[in-house]
């Protein structure tokens, strides 16, 4: 898959997505190269593996180009061994909302506590409906890149963190 990612992303406000949720799954991941603007990321999400290069997001944070690949979960784990230090290890959930689907992701490790959802869209301006469970909008805040929560983890910055009832 190859294209312009369009996304907005929530903090989320209680855990009433657990019961919506059709389907979870365990992710880790982990960064070959997390320079401002450009990821390259190594990915396991259940017995699949995945690397993505993402490039620099527009002036709001909702739009940049993503491309992903499939990879054999041997080749994912000699990927993780070129890793930056620090990885993601979440949760995924899959909430349908309308024509949406919500995936909300719940953080273990150094990111214990933070919950985040993320819908991806056709256009910037396409209407969605947002679930009850939809907070803060946080969208283009770079605090809550992934790539970003491996270096600086939320433990270290969750008191300067809106709540998520907005």
């Amino acid at each position: 898959m190859s294209g312009l990612e369009i996304e907005r992303k929530f903090l989320v406000r209680d855990d009433s997505y657990k019961a919506l949720a059709y389907d979870s799954s365990r992710i880790r991941q982990g960064y070959i190269c997390s320079a401002k603007g450009r990821t390259v990321r190594v990915r396991t999400r259940g017995s699949k593996a995945y690397l993505t290069i993402k490039g620099p997001s527009d002036q709001k944070g909702m739009s940049r180009y993503e491309f992903e690949k499939e990879i054999t979960l041997d080749e994912a784990a000699h990927l993780f061994a070129l890793c930056e230090p620090g990885a993601i290890d979440k949760t995924r959930y899959l909430v349908k909302s309308g024509s949406h689907t919500f995936e909300v992701d719940e953080f273990y490790g150094d990111n214990e506590g933070l919950v985040m959802a993320e819908v991806e869209l056709h256009s910037e301006n396409e209407p969605f409906d947002k679930p009850a469970f939809i907070g803060t909008e946080v969208t283009g805040d770079r605090r809550f890149y992934n790539a970003h929560l491996t270096k600086n983890p939320f433990k270290l910055w969750r008191d300067d963190v809106p709540t998520a009832n907005q």
